[in-house]
């Protein structure tokens, strides 16, 4: 048993949830026990969604929430915890100024997270609430600034997109907060969603999903008012959401409040999310929508209690699983790239007790060595420099954008030039990520050097240190003079970084 805590920084509010997690022998999540809860009232998308930057009082008011957070984590004694901020704070010039004032004033370290991270820990919710099974499902997580789509299928997600579109967004650009919605307002709204969806329907749409499973707290307060009878998970009527959106379109703010009891700030992003839902619905043929009552603060308690709980391997596969999909799109020597993982696994792990690296460097070194060559989808030459592009502007779930940034580097170093301080993207990592660059590029270069022609000649190798020479021995059928003279040639790194000799041998 541990205790964790999620904060989830959002453009309409602000939210904390603190548990006591726990997993069974067989590593299967066990349900959650809610220790403490707070919410705070403040909406950052309003300033960043017109002006682009976070006014200094509402900053202040941020911090004060997060002052409030800390007392209510310090009291519970947390284990771990994870703040993660989202749309606005990913649009806002001056969201440093939070996140500085955050560190300094409530001594928490708020992390801004890319929409696809986003994504994925809204996934990792609904499919640990939800059992899906092999349907394919379209999750909707409808927010303040931003809507993600994630097409899951057979627990996988198979495609991925955040789109600029949200409750708050929406209210502050096309509707008058505290008045009723007119039909010319009503139908701004409508076809800036559809135009916002279009690019992205023709993707999801080819899936053709079994079942929409929709998060966010408007969809939750959505599911009470327009319940769809018989089901055995809350589930929106669609037909009934419909209605709803005509009635609630001809009320002010304060008579919605009064005749469905909601809060403020609930009372006007309503009908915004209403009509993402709708438009939806409407687009995939569906007249039911499941709401399981999760999102991202559940996400984010999942992933510190699978890491808490070393439940590796999932999230791994499906970084790896990300990278596998990325590879294939640029049409990535796949044999090469997963032989040479595989040696690079067997290295890290071999040499463990000299590089002293963590088991999140083993995954990274791994999805290095998978996408190391993904450039020369571009031109061979100077292909190490076009893996790392790709590779540093592309999505990739599971893994930080800070990760991804290391990943680059060591992809940009698995040949050629030696790690430099002058070279940009290497340049902006601190000094331990350099150092974790460094490390990890030495075993990819000499992984990459045994398979030297593409043709897995080395079935497989064991590193050992005998004094201050690394060993490998080698496992092959096969004539590979190639091979050892390239891996004597690119250990060079291997040397300036551990300081070691080299020495080749063969099995016996």
């Amino acid at each position: 048993m541990a205790r964790f805590a999620a904060i989830d920084i959002g453009s309409n509010a602000m939210r904390l949830r603190v548990v006591d997690a726990d997993r069974q022998e067989d590593g299967r999540s066990l349900e959650p026990v809610e220790i403490a809860t707070s919410r705070a009232s403040v909406r950052l998308g309003h300033d960043v969604f017109l002006s682009g930057v976070l006014r200094p009082a509402v900053v202040s008011a941020a911090v004060a929430a997060l002052q409030d957070f800390k007392r209510v984590m310090d009291d519970a004694k947390v284990d771990a915890y994870r703040a993660v901020a989202t749309s606005a704070m990913r649009e806002a010039e001056n969201a440093d100024a939070l996140v500085s004032r955050a560190a300094r004033e409530a001594g928490l370290k708020i992390e801004i997270i890319e929409g696809v991270e986003e994504a994925r820990l809204v996934q990792l919710a609904v499919t640990r609430r939800v059992r899906l099974g092999d349907r394919r499902a379209l999750l909707l997580d409808i927010g303040g600034g931003s809507t993600e789509l994630s097409l899951i299928e057979a627990g996988d997600v198979r495609a991925s997109q955040s789109l600029p579109v949200g409750t708050v967004r929406m209210l502050e650009a096309f509707l008058e907060r505290d008045a009723a919605v007119d039909a010319g307002h009503a139908e701004l709204a409508e076809e800036f969603v559809e135009r916002v969806f279009a690019d992205a329907f023709d993707e999801f749409a080819r899936a053709a999903p079994e079942v929409i499973v929709a998060t966010g707290g408007t969809i939750d307060t959505l599911a009470a008012l327009c319940p769809r009878p018989g089901e055995e998970r809350p589930t929106i009527d669609v037909a009934k959401a419909r209605a709803l959106l005509g009635e609630l379109q001809r009320l002010t703010v304060k008579e919605r409040m009064a005749r469905y009891g909601l809060r403020e700030d609930r009372a006007d992003t309503i009908i915004p999310a209403t009509v993402i839902l709708l438009h939806v619905a409407r687009w995939l043929d569906r007249d039911s929508i499941v709401v399981p009552g999760t999102g991202l603060r559940d996400g984010v308690l999942e992933d510190l209690a699978d890491r808490h709980f070393a439940r590796q391997s999932g999230a791994e596969e499906a970084v790896l699983r990300a990278c596998l999909r990325l590879g294939r799109r640029y049409k990535f020597d796949e044999r090469h790239g997963a032989h040479v993982m595989r040696l690079a696994t067997t290295l890290f792990d071999d040499l463990i007790k000299l590089h002293g690296l963590s088991p999140r460097d083993r995954l990274l070194l791994r999805a290095s060595a998978l996408l190391h060559d993904v450039g020369d989808f571009i031109r061979y030459e100077g292909h190490h420099k076009h893996s790392a592009y790709i590779v540093q502007h592309s999505d990739v779930m599971g893994m930080t954008p800070d990760e991804r940034a290391i990943v680059a580097c060591v992809v940009r170093y698995h040949r050629k030039s030696f790690p430099d301080p002058s070279h940009p993207g290497f340049r902006e990592l601190d000094r331990d990520d350099r150092a974790r660059v460094r490390a990890l590029a030495s075993l990819l270069r000499i992984a990459d050097a045994l398979d030297r022609e593409h043709r897995q000649k080395i079935k497989g190798v064991s590193a050992s240190v005998l004094g201050g020479t690394l060993r490998l021995e080698l496992d092959s059928e096969r004539r590979h003079a190639l091979e050892t003279w390239t891996v004597t040639r690119k250990a060079e790194l291997f040397r300036a970084v551990f300081d070691l000799g080299l020495e080749i041998v063969e099995r016996a």
